[in-house]
């Protein structure tokens, strides 16, 4: 199993990258917004990645984040999910929009991804609802581990050839204080799904709040109402 890359980029197309790994390369299909966050031929990446084995068809897909390629093996789980839809549902939320989706029960968020019909993005939300505080509370790790990889990024970056960019993609989104807010309220005794949708409500609210803010945003939510 591969399970990550880190090379230099070939080529780009609408929907794949070549990665040049010791003069081996790799077609990997990536999503929309991890595409844009990549550099252009010649640059430095590393990607996450999936691969996924049919008897015609060989196919590695890649993650700039090990959020988001949770999220896409949880996403490809579901009756009639495959890897196109699960692309086009993380290019259009990215893993914490999808994150916050499903904590909350937010259907129609899913449906807004290129080829979800409404039926489709209720089952999603209905199937991995009580997945979403574990991948939510992935963020801390996944985020520590992508600060290690911007730091080799960087220091590749000095022998990147003239002309070329090197990027080192940072964490998006809070996700180490989500994660600390969700260990905090399970302590508290709240029940996982209560405690990923208020914090995803509270988080959607406050990109950029620490663990601290959030517990408090999210206790006022969960505070019994009247």
């Amino acid at each position: 199993m591969i399970g990550r890359l880190r090379g230099r980029l070939d080529y780009r197309t609408a929907d794949h990258v070549l990665i040049d790994v010791n003069g081996v390369g790799y077609i990997v299909h990536v999503s929309e917004r991890t595409l844009a966050e990549l550099p252009g031929p010649g640059g430095v990446v590393s990607l996450y990645t999936d691969l996924v084995v049919r008897e015609d068809n060989w196919q590695l897909f890649g993650f700039l984040s090990l959020v988001e390629k949770e999220w896409h093996r949880l996403l490809m789980s579901v009756q009639g999910v495959g890897a196109k839809v699960s692309l086009a549902i993380l290019g259009a939320l990215g893993p914490d929009g999808v994150s916050r989706a499903i904590a909350l029960g937010d259907w129609a968020s899913v449906k807004a991804a290129k080829g979800v019909g409404p039926k489709t993005a209720q089952r999603i939300v209905m199937e991995l609802k009580d997945k979403a505080p574990a991948v939510m509370a992935m963020g801390g790790i996944a985020g520590g581990a992508l600060a290690d990889r911007g730091e080799v990024l960087e220091n590749e970056a000095a022998s990147t050839p003239a002309g070329a960019t090197a990027r080192a993609t940072a964490p998006s989104g809070n996700g180490a204080a989500v994660a600390d807010a969700l260990s905090a309220l399970g302590n508290l005794g709240y029940g996982p799904g209560d405690a990923a949708s208020a914090v995803a409500q509270a988080a959607g609210s406050a990109p950029e709040a620490d663990a601290a803010t959030l517990i408090r945003a999210a206790l006022k939510l969960l505070a019994p109402k009247g």
